[in-house]
């Protein structure tokens, strides 16, 4: 009986681990962010800002949650304008790591749901 409760209180905590993976803060994201690069995450949050240049595949926008703001690259043919309540999948990048520090730490977008 004991090894069923220590199974079933290993898969909670395991379970959560995950979920706190799939899901962090912007601002956790940006406190660990080797935790999360080359995983696949979900922010949600308010666009702040939104760009792309003309003829060029990528556009992209800013995600501030409250505890943080991250880049969001996008390679579709709209992005969500400034204002917008967004929920973002992608993949956590980064462009550089100096001094042990994450420089150009962003989301590649794999899938986004929004609204005006």
């Amino acid at each position: 009986m004991s090894r069923m409760l220590a199974a079933v209180v290993a898969a909670v905590l395991l379970g959560g681990c995950a979920l706190s993976l799939g899901n962090p803060s912007i601002g956790e994201l940006q406190r660990n962010p080797g935790r999360y690069v080359d995983r696949t995450i979900r922010v949600e949050g308010q666009v702040t800002t939104s760009w792309g240049v003309p003829l060029v595949p990528f556009k992209f926008y800013r995600v501030e949650d409250g505890t943080g703001e991250v880049t969001v690259l996008s390679n579709g043919s709209r992005t969500p304008p400034s204002g917008s309540r967004v929920r973002v999948t992608g993949r956590v990048n980064e462009v550089a790591v100096l001094g042990g520090r994450s420089v150009g730490l962003h989301l590649e977008e794999r899938d986004l749901d929004f609204k005006r």
